[in-house]
């Protein structure tokens, strides 16, 4: 993973600070822990980044979300469908756990989009 490292989808993957990449963005690493999803650090204790830019700077993730959650249901449907040749039905109720499943991830997933439109990785990004 850290030959990525320096570019966006470091960051998206990994979650960590979208300027330094060396501070996770989250309290808590596992998203399945449903109580503690969205708490995220104020700022990264290694460059001083403000991941909450303005009040309510998260609700672009929900169209992000939209995006991702597509991704996933077709990729359930493709391998359900094509490669297990299940019915249209069970189809169906395979992208339906597979969304319920993934919920956390794709809310984690889609943060991570949404920040990482908005910052770069400066290699130089210091100490605050």
């Amino acid at each position: 993973m850290s030959i990525l490292k320096g570019t966006k989808i470091y960051s998206i993957i990994t979650g960590t600070c979208p300027v330094c990449h060396e501070e996770s963005m989250y309290r808590e690493s596992n998203p399945y822990k449903l109580n503690r999803v969205f708490e995220m650090h104020e700022r990264c204790s290694h460059c001083g980044t403000k991941y909450k830019i303005e009040p309510s700077f998260f609700y672009g993730a929900m169209y992000v979300s939209y995006a991702v959650g597509i991704a996933f249901a077709v990729a359930a449907f493709v391998i359900s469908y094509l490669f297990l040749n299940s019915t249209i039905l069970t189809s169906f109720f395979a992208i339906v756990a597979t969304l319920i499943i993934f919920m956390p991830v794709i809310m984690r997933l889609s943060r991570n989009i949404w920040i990482n439109m908005f910052f770069s990785y400066k290699e130089e990004a210091g100490e605050f």
